[in-house]
């Protein structure tokens, strides 16, 4: 399958299930998905970095490259369930989607999805574009960064450049959780995303995932062990726009996240009663 067919796909349904794939060396080698993912992701962010380093990694070869890892990924005995793509193909206009975050392949699946419908950007860490090779990518695409060391220049700066993207025609992605963890806390789900998209004047997606087929390190965050056994759930729901002070909006939001992460087995951290959700 090349880019132009998965987009395809994308765009004219409602959903994409990756093909069914056995893999014998998978079956007799447990740790080789792991290894086989490693090796392709390490080539493959080498190769982008030095584009990056070079000038030549734009929103064109971030779309491209996002889906290069979908290949790895599912080359690697991944399956991808991705749902409620009808809500994101009719958007007319940027939107600021709000998402749980759960690993660090969120930020690759993403951008596989969305940027297939316009320019795209993040709100990240501040500290992610000192990493080694991966900071020149992250700084090629231009993400709004966040110190995380003090809150109120965070939420003044992703709300400024945040509102300046959008006039740009930019949809955001926001992460609202303070930390990628596979526990989904909805105490830890800022209303920030919210924020940004009432000062915007735009509306707000909701996306839910669970990508814990990549797990987080123990040494090293980012790079745990896969499990080919886990499904990546990825799911979008209805465009909202928001009301009054937002606080309506964002709990429609958490409710979302938490109803799709426990109907595909998911961990949520003292979720109490919850109700029940048409989407």
């Amino acid at each position: 399958m090349n880019l132009e067919k998965y987009e395809q796909i994308i765009k004219s349904g409602n959903c994409y299930i990756s093909p069914q794939k056995k893999s014998l060396l998978a079956e007799a080698l447990p740790g080789w998905p792991t290894f086989i993912y490693y090796v392709m992701l390490a080539d493959h962010i080498l190769r982008d970095s030095l584009m990056a380093r070079t000038g030549k990694y734009d929103q064109e070869r971030w779309r491209r490259s996002a889906f290069e890892i979908v290949k790895i990924i599912e080359s690697s005995g991944g399956k991808l369930n991705f749902s409620g793509l009808t809500h994101i193909s009719g958007k007319n206009g940027p939107v600021v989607y709000i998402s749980n975050h759960m690993s660090m392949i969120d930020t690759f699946i993403i951008p596989s999805i969305l940027l297939a419908f316009g320019r795209l950007t993040f709100v990240a860490k501040e500290e992610l574009l000192d990493y080694p090779v991966l900071g020149s990518i992250m700084k090629a695409i231009k993400p709004i960064t966040v110190s995380r060391k003090n809150p109120r220049e965070d939420f003044v700066k992703v709300l400024s450049e945040g509102a300046e993207y959008i006039k740009n025609g930019y949809s955001v992605v926001i992460f609202p959780q303070a930390t990628r963890n596979a526990v989904f806390n909805p105490a830890s789900f800022n209303s920030l995303g919210v924020k940004l998209a009432r000062k915007a004047g735009v509306p707000v997606v909701p996306i839910a995932l669970k990508t814990d087929f990549q797990g987080n390190g123990r040494i090293v965050k980012d790079m745990g062990p896969v499990d080919p056994g886990k499904i990546i759930f990825v799911e979008f729901g209805k465009p909202l726009e928001v009301k009054e002070n937002g606080s309506e909006t964002h709990q429609i939001i958490v409710e979302f996240i938490v109803n799709k992460l426990i109907k595909w087995g998911g961990s949520v951290w003292d979720r109490g009663p919850v109700q029940c959700s048409s989407e």
